[in-house]
């Protein structure tokens, strides 16, 4: 198949998750012999820290504008396959126009932010990426969110067809290292600053850190407020560039994995932070949230702190042993259901069953797609 997507950012992780989940997906499709062209905007804080300029495996397209870029957009649809606008797409709203208006036999949405926008949906009828109206033209509505939220995209928006397509890891970039000496530490967490997750991150990682003054704490993620004190045993890395993600997680006693609140909210919304750190190996402390015994068992394969007490209890009672025992149980676990080549798959079983269901039983999906999947 040949794919365009329109997504956010593959070339600059720089303060947003949404780079290495399509650089996963886009190097596993490559892999299965799909070619893919993709759109990003050129936004100043991605232009000044692009860790992958060029990546080998799609033909990326970087514009300044929309009105600009569009002939190329229209060149590339008019033998695209699978057309993909991802959440916060500058330009969603007009590259879903663009799309649903050409003769692409399958147009998609991936939302990578589904209960945000869900949420914006419900309480203005639109986001600026996408609009209300887009939905019922959808053939695939791509979901971060599992379990009743895809239910609700259908049943609620007029979505014909909703699945969920997790993020990922590629297992080529995340396995377990031997630990790094500039990344060992008692506990570590790597995330963009969000107002809503900050109290979670000073209860379980600056609270324990004040009273475990003689350990080593490293958070690293961009956009923190220059007025928030960290304990003076907490290293700060402003941005960590993905080639040493696997690294840190590989060199961390315990990894703290925090949700923001809507996800929270919304249950079964896994970040890309914690299958990645699970394929090194590393043990994950974590917030709760609906449905994440779905993806971890708690106290096998991840530990689960309802406040600082628990982490406390994690660094100091634990042994090591049980430790990478725990560690080793997650990597196993996403070993078999979350790499980027299961995802891969994924995408093209949602394309094929999409062509089932618009063609029906008695139809051929060839007069929806020429080949849609080799």
């Amino acid at each position: 198949m040949k794919i365009a997507i329109f997504g956010l950012a593959i070339t600059s992780s720089w303060g947003n998750g949404h780079a290495t989940t399509y650089r996963a997906l886009c190097h596993a499709l490559h892999k299965r012999g799909h070619r893919i062209v993709f759109f990003e905007h050129n936004l100043e804080w991605y232009q000044n820290n692009r860790d992958l300029p060029d990546p080998d495996y799609c033909d990326v397209q970087i514009f300044e504008r929309w009105n600009d870029i569009l002939p190329r957009v229209r060149a590339e649809l008019k033998d695209t396959d699978v057309a993909v606008v991802g959440s916060y797409f500058p330009d969603g709203i007009a590259a879903l126009d663009e799309v649903l208006e050409s003769n692409v036999p399958f147009k998609a949405f991936y939302d990578i932010d589904t209960p945000i926008t869900v949420a914006a949906l419900e309480q203005q009828g639109r986001t600026d990426y996408l609009l209300k109206r887009h939905l019922p033209e959808l053939d695939i509505y791509f979901s971060f969110t599992g379990g009743p939220m895809v239910q609700k995209l259908e049943n609620e928006f007029d979505i014909s067809f909703a699945v969920p397509l997790y993020c990922s890891f590629d297992p080529e970039r995340y396995h377990e290292l031997p630990p790094v000496p500039r990344f060992e530490c008692d506990l570590s967490y790597m995330g963009t600053y969000a107002p809503d997750r900050q109290p979670k991150i000073d209860e379980l990682f600056c609270g324990p850190a004040r009273l475990l003054p003689h350990n080593k704490f490293i958070l690293a993620g961009p956009q923190y407020p220059k007025s928030i004190l960290w304990p003076g045993n907490v290293e700060r890395i402003m941005h960590l560039d993905p080639c040493y993600h696997a690294a840190l997680y590989s060199s961390s006693g315990l990894v703290l994995n925090v949700t923001r609140r809507d996800m929270v909210l919304a249950g079964f919304s896994p970040s890309v932070r914690l299958f990645e750190s699970a394929a090194c190996a590393a043990t994950i402390v974590s917030d709760n949230w609906p449905g994440l015994d779905s993806f971890f068992v708690p106290g096998q394969e991840i530990l689960l702190a309802l406040g600082s007490d628990d982490v406390m209890r994690y660094l100091s009672d634990y042994d090591r042993a049980e430790l990478r025992r725990i560690g080793r149980a997650a990597q196993a676990r996403v070993l078999g259901k979350h790499t980027s080549d299961i995802r891969a798959l994924e995408f093209e079983q949602a394309v094929e069953e999409s062509g089932d269901r618009v063609i029906g039983a008695s139809g051929d999906l060839r007069t929806k797609s020429s080949g849609a999947c080799p």
